[in-house]
């Protein structure tokens, strides 16, 4: 459906003529076309899942958050802008992210759920987190929450 969504996106900002939208979708349709290659050779015939596209695009935005920051550093205020408004495309195919509050509450349940006692149990901790919640947590907030009630 993500995939779908991508796309149909591309196509329309091509019909738009608009430049940024367009360069943008297809980065990040070529970064998917690279994870169904890998995925395709580790035996998924299927492909990417949507789970995988939306935890690609939160790593995109991330990559680009920190571009922004050494351009800022650097003077290079063209190419933050440029990264600014790539972000802001990636962003709108991103579900809307939880709170610290409704990530808290999250990490609270899956702790009670699994019976966690200890940090041993927060590799299955996490793997839960990231099943339930791909693409709409921030998974470090989340480790720091999950260590700070295991530890």
């Amino acid at each position: 459906m993500l995939r779908t969504r991508l796309n149909d996106e591309l196509k329309l900002a091509i019909k738009d003529k608009d430049e940024y939208r367009k360069a943008t979708l297809r980065l990040i349709l070529a970064a998917l076309k690279d994870r169904d290659i890998a995925a395709k050779t580790k035996g998924q015939s299927e492909g990417t899942s949507d789970d995988e596209i939306l935890e690609m695009l939160q790593t995109m935005v991330k990559q680009r958050a920190e571009s922004i920051d050494l351009y800022r550093k650097g003077g290079r205020m063209d190419l933050a802008q440029r990264e600014s408004q790539e972000t802001d495309v990636i962003r709108g195919f991103l579900p809307e992210p939880l709170s610290q509050k409704e990530t808290e509450s999250a990490v609270k349940q899956v702790i009670a759920d699994i019976g966690a006692s200890g940090l041993k149990d927060m590799g299955q901790i996490m793997t839960t987190l990231r099943e339930q919640y791909a693409g709409r947590m921030d998974f470090k907030q989340a480790s720091d929450t999950v260590k700070a009630h295991l530890g």
